[in-house]
């Protein structure tokens, strides 16, 4: 069921309860800015948001400028809508939570939101840091190269998912497929405690593909591997919005995210989206 007017009744109590977890950020501390640096390897940004926290809005307006500064491709959002902000003060879950999403937020033992992975070197509720991590992180040597394309059959709504890696190091751990969507007009509780029923929402997660926590994978230096992955997009979902975000990671961290439309942008290109067409060696 979906809750896309449920903010016309959100109670004083419920707002004074968001605005009271969710504190107030002035204007001038929302953003803060650090100049960029040459790309070496894609970032994961796992952002932990809900329609009932008032400061996730400008959470992902800083998402949105380090995209604007990095390029979409090369810092890659995941909206994972959950935790107690995720659902009305009475528990019940708004559209764009899932119960997978709340599994991560858990696992994870997110305590604040916006709160934020940056590839899962640990939890941040400080927004305003997000910056100077991705920054941090964008530097660093990739271990691995990952391509990823996608073809949709419209009939069966079926979408193919082809990765290719190439092992830039020895690696051994996990990959993770997930399916996000952009451009989704839903509630949102806003910083002023106001509700807006037209907020656009986007790289919001949906599903994951291939199981909670992914598949074990492992690669060695020099090998080149391909894997292939299907999957059904719900008819709740815009597929021409969606994409996929693949990344690889183990216990230290995400070592390299690639996404890939599910319908090429434009008809008759390539939809796939390569590290050496987007990823920048650092001289050093």
């Amino acid at each position: 069921m979906k809750f896309k007017y449920l903010s016309y009744i959100l109670p004083l109590a419920a707002i004074s309860m968001s605005l009271a977890s969710c504190s107030n950020i002035s204007e001038d501390d929302r953003y803060i800015y650090v100049e960029p640096a040459n790309v070496a390897k894609r970032v994961l940004i796992e952002d932990f948001t809900g329609q009932r926290c008032i400061n996730c809005p400008n959470a992902a307006l800083t998402i949105e400028q380090l995209q604007e500064d990095y390029g979409a491709d090369n810092v890659i959002a995941v909206g994972i809508y959950s935790g107690p902000f995720g659902k009305t003060p009475l528990g019940v879950p708004y559209s764009l939570t899932t119960d997978t999403g709340d599994n991560y937020f858990d696992y994870w033992g997110v305590q604040d939101q916006p709160s934020a992975m940056i590839d899962r070197h640990g939890v941040v509720s400080t927004y305003q840091t997000w910056s100077t991590l991705v920054r941090d992180a964008i530097q660093q040597e990739a271990s691995l190269i990952l391509d990823a394309s996608c073809t949709y059959d419209n009939d069966s709504r079926t979408a193919s998912i082809q990765v290719n890696a190439s092992g830039v190091n020895d690696i051994d751990g996990k990959i993770q497929v997930w399916l996000i969507e952009d451009s989704i007009t839903d509630v949102q509780l806003m910083p002023d405690g106001k509700p807006n029923q037209q907020y656009v929402h986007n790289h919001v997660f949906r599903t994951t593909v291939n199981g909670l926590w992914g598949d074990d994978f492992s690669i060695t230096t020099g090998e080149e591997k391909e894997l292939a992955y299907q999957t059904t997009i719900s008819e709740d979902w815009k597929a021409e919005d969606m994409s996929a975000v693949i990344f690889v990671y183990n216990t230290s961290g995400v070592l390299q995210t690639v996404k890939a439309k599910i319908i090429p942008t434009n008809e008759g290109t390539e939809n796939n989206n390569t590290d050496k067409n987007n990823i920048i060696k650092i001289t050093k």
